[in-house]
C-alpha cells in the first residue's frame, strides 16, 4: 500500500503536466493558424487591390523619342498645344496594316509643345502665317497594349508624365472613360497619317 500512495502524487503530477502540455500545444497551434490566416488575408487583400482597379504605366518606355511618327494634331481650348503621336515598331506596323485590335506590345506616345508664332518665319514670308512647336507642355503620354495586365481598361495601360514623373493615379481616372468613346477603333483616337 505504501507504493500506491507514493505513486498517487506522481500520477497526479504526470496528469497535470500532460494537461498543461496539451494546453500549450493547443495555444501554439492556434497562434500558428491565426498567423497563417492573417498572412493569407494580407496577401489576398494586396492581390485584390492590385487587380480591382486599372493599373497605370509607371515607367517611361525607353527610346520613345526615336519612334516613328504616326500623326500630328493641334489642340485648342484649355490644352492649346501642337502634338506629335509616335509609335513603337509594333504600333506602326499595326497602323500601316490596319490591324484592329492592336497587337500586344504596341505602344503609342503623345508629345506636346506650345503652339507659337514664328516671327523669324513670318519675316521671311512677309506676313503672319507660320507657327512652330515651342516649349514642351502638357506632359508626355503613353498607351501600352497588354490585354492581361490592363484588362480592366480595354487592354491598354495609360500613362502621363510631367518632368519624367508619373502623374497621380487620381488624375489618370479620366483616360479610359474618354477612350471608351472610340471602342470600335480599339480605344485609339489618332488615325495614321501616311
Amino acid at each position: 500500500m505504501k507504493n500506491t500512495k507514493q505513486n498517487e502524487p506522481t500520477a497526479t503530477l504526470v496528469a497535470e503536466r500532460g494537461s498543461r502540455l496539451t494546453r500549450i500545444t493547443l495555444a501554439l497551434g492556434t497562434i500558428v493558424i491565426l498567423a497563417a490566416a492573417v498572412t493569407l488575408l494580407a496577401l489576398a487583400s494586396g492581390f485584390a487591390k492590385e487587380n480591382s482597379a486599372p493599373v497605370f504605366v509607371k515607367e517611361i518606355p525607353p527610346g520613345y523619342r526615336d519612334w516613328r511618327l504616326i500623326s500630328v494634331a493641334r489642340e485648342e481650348g484649355d490644352l492649346d498645344d501642337i502634338r506629335a503621336i509616335l509609335g513603337n515598331d509594333i504600333a506602326v506596323k499595326a497602323y500601316r496594316e490596319g490591324t484592329i485590335p492592336f497587337p500586344e506590345g504596341a505602344i503609342i506616345a503623345r508629345l506636346a509643345w506650345s503652339f507659337d508664332a514664328s516671327e523669324e518665319n513670318n519675316r521671311a514670308f512677309g506676313r503672319a502665317q507660320s507657327f512652330v512647336a515651342g516649349h514642351a507642355k502638357n506632359g508626355v503620354q503613353f498607351m501600352v497594349k497588354d490585354s492581361k495586365k490592363y484588362a480592366a481598361t480595354g487592354g491598354w495601360g495609360y500613362a502621363h508624365f510631367d518632368d519624367g514623373k508619373p502623374a497621380k493615379e487620381a488624375s489618370m481616372q479620366s483616360c479610359f472613360p474618354c477612350h471608351q468613346e472610340i471602342k470600335s477603333r480599339d480605344f485609339i483616337f489618332t488615325r495614321y497619317a501616311p
